[in-house]
């Protein structure tokens, strides 16, 4: 990551960093409606905050952090920051993407819910690397407090909840293909606060208007249904009642919001994203070689078989002892490590590379 190139929020926001309260130090982290100091100066008053009102620089820290770090439930906001990549074909790249909710949006227990989502990155001859197959995202689950699984995000629904007065990180990953040409791509990933489902229930039509729409619609198709009129003018007049009622049901308080944007959905969607999400700019540089598939080079490093025997409770040589070998092994050919371990002499001599697969 590039620290001198910073990259703002949609529409010119920057992020506004402040240190957070110490979990326990004057109802720090654990209230609702939980104060994180990013709020001070705002003009977002008291009550129910609906995210898709405010911009999500108001609700949240958003910051990115290397592969390398362990991000805790403490961890301490920091400057936003364009992502940048280098890796050559055949190799995977990671960061994170760290969360820390400035106030709570959500009206149950949580702070709020986060949607992220990811463009494909693109280069300038056309070439692509597409989500959900070279580019995944994944939760990273505190296990006794440290950063530990890495729980995969649907990215058909790619929404996590986040806790007040607690860090969360978001696992990105760029697994670049073989057969990828060299060039450098970008792309952009939009973190958006949203309403959680509970909220979406709770805002969604009683029964009551529910039973008094579905009586209005149907009233409506019996007056347009096939039928012999007696003359043009009972035509037309069944035809301005059934207009009337359904101006009546789109005038409903429900669908006002339809109503704000003409009825276009996706437009809504999109002009979300667009104007009040948290943009984090990505380009990945793929170099003109190729990582070996396999390991060129043997490594001092492998997996006892006495291990094996002792952990899973499997006889040597039986066939559960080699399915359980093999699975080891093909774990560390993901990571370029040799499968092939060595055999020990005295005073740490190594006596022979040996393979772990029969020979059949």
């Amino acid at each position: 990551m590039d620290p001198s190139d910073s990259n703002s929020a949609a529409g010119g926001k920057t992020q506004n960093v402040s240190v957070p309260p110490v979990e326990g130090v004057a109802g720090g982290g654990t209230s609702y409606g939980w104060v994180d100091g990013g709020l001070r100066g705002t003009n977002i008053g008291a009550g129910v905050i609906d995210p898709t009102k405010v911009h999500s620089d108001d609700l949240l820290h958003v910051w990115s952090m290397p592969s390398t770090a362990n991000v805790s439930q403490q961890e301490a906001p920091r400057p936003l920051e364009k992502v940048n990549l280098l890796a050559a074909r055949n190799e995977r790249e990671s960061f994170q993407i760290a969360l820390r909710p400035k106030v709570s949006w959500a009206t149950s227990g949580i702070a709020g819910s986060v949607q992220i989502q990811c463009t494909d990155l693109c280069s300038s001859s056309g070439d692509r690397l597409v989500v959900g197959q070279s580019i995944t995202l994944r939760r990273v689950v505190p296990i006794l407090g440290v950063p530990d699984a890495l729980v995969p995000i649907d990215p058909l629904s790619p929404q996590i909840s986040i806790q007040p007065g607690e860090t969360a990180a978001v696992w990105v990953s760029v697994n670049v293909p073989c057969g990828q040409p060299p060039g450098l791509y970008e792309g952009e990933i939009f973190i958006t606060a949203v309403k959680t489902e509970l909220d979406s229930r709770t805002e969604s039509l009683p029964k009551s208007e529910k039973c008094r729409l579905y009586r209005e619609l149907r009233s409506c198709l019996d007056l347009t249904g096939p039928r012999d009129y007696s003359s043009p003018e009972e035509m037309v007049q069944r035809l301005t009642s059934a207009s009337t009622v359904l101006r009546r049901v789109l005038d409903n308080p429900a669908l006002q919001d339809c109503q704000e944007n003409n009825g276009f959905g996706d437009m809504m969607d999109e002009d979300v994203i667009n104007n009040i999400s948290v943009r984090l700019k990505l380009s990945l540089t793929v170099w003109d070689f190729t990582l070996p598939v396999t390991p060129s080079l043997p490594a001092v490093f492998g997996i006892s078989e006495t291990v094996i025997e002792d952990r899973f409770c499997l006889e040597h040589g039986t066939e559960g002892w080699y399915s359980a070998l093999d699975h080891h092994f093909r774990w560390l050919l993901q990571y370029r490590i040799s499968p092939f371990f060595c055999r020990w002499g005295d005073s740490m001599r190594i006596l022979a590379y040996t393979c772990p697969w029969p020979v059949f």
